[in-house]
């Protein structure tokens, strides 16, 4: 089995947001859907960046502190595709599974009935989301991947790693287009992947990692 994850270099992003509009445009997401939030973190503290959602970030640009000494940084949030996640023992339709090749967690929207038990457990606020009605978009022609995944009213949604792309041999889109080449993808149990040498003799933080769900998504500082 390959353990796919993803590291992210904190000091490299620059909350751009082409990873949000790259995932939102590849995955034809519709207009109150979004995979991937890139929140302002308004201090240095990186502790409290385990704290729901994340303590002291917000979805916007306005900095923190009082002038002249302005503090401005981002947190790139998706779901964390854990090794160990909440989600998969509380769903009870199975609609939530751990990719046995991949170990990508994803959701069946055939199985899932929107009960939102995955929501209530999962530990990092915001990563999924019930469509609850019939899904609306921006546009009234279909966007990005052909075989990007289908939205239905009625069940959650998240972060798939790009799967579709992953099994065709390419990376996530949120990987495509930042400028700041501030993520890292790869197979954790390879020494040789581009995220293993990311990581490597980095200092990194996991999100809620107290929550025992093994996150695979390695922030650097």
């Amino acid at each position: 089995m390959t353990r796919y994850g993803m590291a992210i270099d904190l000091n490299r992003c620059f909350g751009c947001q082409a990873c949000a509009a790259a995932c939102k445009v590849a995955n034809n997401l519709p207009a109150e859907l979004s995979y991937n939030v890139v929140y302002t973190k308004t201090d240095r503290d990186f502790s409290t960046f385990g704290t729901a959602v994340v303590k002291g970030a917000v979805a916007n640009d306005n900095a923190g502190g009082t002038y002249p000494d302005c503090t401005l940084s981002y947190l790139p949030v998706q779901c964390q595709h854990c090794d160990n996640p909440a989600c998969l023992d509380v769903c009870p339709t199975g609609a939530t599974q751990k990719d046995e090749e991949t170990s990508i967690v994803t959701v069946d929207d055939e199985l899932c009935i929107g009960c939102e038990s995955c929501i209530q457990a999962c530990p990092y606020e915001g990563v999924r989301t019930l469509i609850k009605g019939q899904p609306e978009y921006y546009l009234d022609v279909v966007v990005g991947e052909a075989d990007a995944p289908v939205h239905k009213g009625g069940t959650v949604e998240k972060c798939t790693f790009c799967k579709n792309l992953i099994d065709r041999g390419e990376v996530p889109a949120c990987m495509q287009l930042c400028p700041g080449r501030a993520r890292f993808w790869g197979d954790l149990d390879d020494p040789e992947s581009d995220v293993s040498k990311a990581i490597e003799g980095r200092e990194f933080i996991q999100l809620h990692e107290e929550a025992g769900t093994a996150p695979k998504v390695y922030y650097l500082q």
